[in-house]
């Protein structure tokens, strides 16, 4: 059992809500990189260390509009934060900071100085509804929420409800109270606080297959060995990358590749707080970026616009939450010459385990692990199964599934492994192949999206008796969400009321949520027991559509 070092917090709630640690996954570190000293910080490692190493005028962060932030700048801004955190907010060592911002420069800062100041980040995705917030506020409890003026109606209804004592700070706005205004007078200068490593510095929500979402908790050298894993070995950013991801901070794989990654190797991020895949194309092209993360369905539509060649300026691209299909992976290796690395990661497990790039890619299938990590295919028992034999995906490395007081960490970890959800299997040269999800997450164009999540916001529906929501396979979305819905008798099941059930749905959770594609049926299928039957409401769908994975394109 790992001997946990002495807290660097005065409030312990994170450490009083892990999982006894007979339940934490094994946690490997062996390789050089993932040797770590006892007390971390990792908000100095992000940005003091690169400032000092790489120079504090070399930029940092761009915007579309040609705002430029220095590392200095950022710097600076980020230990005015920390000061008013401290002095001004009352912060203490150990409380929880949400995060509710869009991609911005200002969102960067406030992350790294929640870190430095000793607190526990909550990132939450702007999208997101109150109704979607309030149990990541009930979870984790922050004592301050730092939010974009332009979505903070969701935190001010979650203070008057759920939430009373949160210390609401706007930024981004004009009043006189704005973050970006009352920090001006701070100094900027911070003295980092003396964290552990191996203190919690970041809880990440999870999409959640139940609607409820799970919390992930992951300590300061996490977010290190992101970078000391697939950062150093894989991405292997310089320091004159310009890097482009459309995934939120909230998601953990845009965290990463848009601040742990570029700052740790002097790179420059691009922050862009929303683009369809036609203007991403024109930004890579007008502003030199080198570096671009994104789902499958942002590649595929830019090849289908005729955009492909605007791409030409990158040397590397990511792709990951979802599978790639391989005639569009082919197609952008044909027109570009770039050999998209594909990669599997998992909130729980923070970024990218299982991955290919350049010439160890092999066509179809998503990779090997990457150093310091380990994986297995196991069947319903458990047990290891050998070459070419399909089942259950499990990974051990430097990171692992620890959730916040919550029981489904039994159902992640099993004997030390995480188990991710995924179906795969593994050829004899140990390359893994993805199969399918095993759970309810319907992965849509890099969205997870839990189909419980959508059905009870549908069947709040006054016209909704009961529905069922499964996952579509889509051409261009990979998946696309699909309701079967039975109506209360006498209302018309005609092309309005889908829109209106669209609309309903998108008023209620995020708009990305909302199911494509409806479905008026009579009754759903349940067994005698009177518990319903997705999977053949699957079957349906899947005779349907003959869309195949990347895997099985390959077959």
């Amino acid at each position: 059992m790992t001997q946990l070092a002495p807290t660097g917090y005065q409030d312990t709630f994170a450490r009083d809500h892990l999982p006894p640690q007979e339940q934490w996954p094994t946690l490997e570190f062996t390789t050089d990189l993932l040797q770590y000293p006892a007390r971390l910080n990792a908000a100095v490692e992000l940005l003091d260390v690169p400032a000092q190493r790489f120079g504090a005028d070399r930029p940092a962060l761009r915007t579309p509009d040609g705002e430029v932030w220095s590392y200095g700048e950022l710097q600076a801004r980020t230990n005015q934060i920390a000061g008013y955190l401290t002095e001004d907010l009352g912060l203490v060592t150990g409380n929880r900071v949400l995060l509710r911002s869009p991609n911005n420069p200002w969102t960067v800062a406030a992350w790294l100085a929640v870190l430095k100041a000793g607190g526990i980040v909550v990132t939450t995705m702007s999208a997101l509804r109150a109704r979607e917030v309030a149990p990541i506020v009930e979870k984790t409890s922050p004592a301050i929420a730092l939010v974009d003026h332009r979505v903070a109606d969701a935190i001010h209804e979650l203070r008057d409800t759920v939430a009373p004592d949160l210390k609401v700070v706007l930024h981004g706005g004009d009043g006189d109270d704005d973050l970006t205004r009352v920090i001006a007078d701070k100094p900027t200068e911070f003295a980092a606080v003396d964290t552990a490593a191996d203190d919690v510095a970041l809880f990440g929500p999870t999409s959640g297959s139940t609607g409820v979402p799970k919390i992930t908790t992951h300590f300061h050298r996490d977010i290190l060995s992101i970078d000391n894993t697939f950062g150093r070995t894989t991405l292997r950013l310089q320091p004159d990358d310009l890097v482009a991801c459309t995934a939120p901070f909230a998601f953990t794989f845009g965290l990463g590749m848009l601040v742990v990654f570029p700052l740790r190797a002097g790179a420059c991020a691009f922050l862009t707080e929303s683009a369809t895949p036609a203007q991403l194309a024109d930004m890579v092209e007008t502003h030199g970026i080198t570096a671009l993360a994104t789902a499958p369905t942002a590649y595929k539509q830019i090849l289908k616009s005729g955009n492909a060649d605007k791409l030409r300026t990158l040397r590397a691209a990511v792709s990951a939450g979802e599978h790639i299909q391989l005639e569009t992976w082919h197609e952008m290796h044909e027109q570009l010459g770039l050999k998209i690395i594909d990669g599997i990661g998992a909130t729980e497990m923070l970024h990218i385990f299982i991955t290919a790039a350049g010439d160890d890619i092999r066509e179809g299938a998503t990779g090997k692990p990457v150093p310091g990590y380990r994986a297995a295919i196991l069947d319903a028992d458990g047990n290891e199964v050998g070459p070419g034999e399909t089942g259950r995906l499990a990974v051990i490395g430097p990171v692992g599934c620890r959730y916040l007081a919550d029981e489904r960490q039994l159902n992640y970890v099993v004997n030390g492994w995480n188990l991710t959800g995924d179906t795969f299997s593994r050829d004899e040269d140990g390359y893994f192949w993805y199969q399918a999800r095993t759970d309810n997450m319907i992965v849509s164009s890099g969205y997870n999206i839990g189909g419980p999540e959508v059905e009870a916001a549908i069947e709040e529906h006054p016209d909704v008796v009961e529905c069922a929501v499964v996952a579509k396979p889509d051409h261009d979305r990979g998946s696309i969400v699909c309701a079967f819905v039975v109506l209360r008798e006498g209302t018309a099941s005609d092309a309005a009321k889908v829109k209106e059930i669209q609309d309903f749905v998108k008023q209620h959770i995020a708009p990305y949520k909302y199911p494509r594609e409806v479905r008026f049926v009579d009754s759903l299928p349940r067994n005698a027991s009177g518990k319903l039957q997705h999977f053949r409401l699957r079957d349906i769908v899947n005779a349907e559509t003959g869309v195949k994975p990347f895997a099985e394109a390959q077959s």
